[in-house]
This record gives structure tokens, sequence and C-alpha cells, in this order.
């Protein structure tokens, strides 16, 4: 059993990321975490080295991955894929659940090294 408290939340100045399955929280395999973004936020330019399953649960946001522009709406499931270039864009405050096996990480453009994602270790 995983319950949230406060050192499980992650605040950036794009988005609130509210981790909930993960190692450092009893699972071995899977990261799970709650996003939240107000609206008119675009995020940096990333890729993960793993595969997300992102459920929107309110809101929309548009997402544009491997040069191609998507809308994704409250009640859709957009799977982005692993080493690809992304970024999202808040068309309204959104609200989302996101899957990725736990042992991913992010790259930006032009940054040497990668990442760990705070919530989700």
């Amino acid at each position: 059993m995983i319950t949230v408290s406060p050192e499980h939340v992650t605040a950036t100045p794009n988005a609130t990321m509210t981790g909930l399955a993960a190692p450092s929280r009893g699972s071995s395999e899977l990261s799970t975490w709650h996003v939240a973004m107000p609206a008119g936020i675009t995020g940096p330019e990333h890729s993960v080295s793993r595969e997300q399953v992102w459920t929107l649960t309110a809101g929309s946001l548009e997402v544009t991955c491997d040069g191609r522009t998507e809308k994704v709406a409250a009640g859709q499931t957009l799977v982005l894929p692993a080493d690809v270039l992304r970024h999202i864009h808040s068309v309204e405050t959104f609200e989302a659940y996101v899957a990725m096996r736990a042992d991913g990480v992010v790259s930006v453009p032009d940054t040497e090294g990668t990442r760990a994602l705070p919530w989700a270790q």
C-alpha cells in the first residue's frame, strides 16, 4: 500500500508531479505519478529513455513528438515512445496519470548526461 505524502510531491516552474508507485515506495519495475500543469505552459524539449503512457483526467495538452503535434484531451491516453524528442504544451490546465518503467532517465538537447525523474525514483 502506498500513501502519498508531501515528500512525494515535486513542483517545478512548469508542473507539479506527485509520485505514486516507484522503487523507493515498493515497486520494483514501474513508476507512476500524477502531473498537473497550468494553462499556457510549455515544458522543455527533452527525451526519456523509456516509453511513457499518459492518461489525461482533466483539461488538454498539445504534444510535439518526433516533429508531429497532436492534441490530447481528458479521457484520452497518449503513448510517448522512448528516446524521441518531445515537448508538452498545456492548452488548458490539465491533469494526467503517467506510467513508465522505473529506470527511465531524461536527456535534454545540448546538455551533457542524463538525469533521473525524482518523482519516479
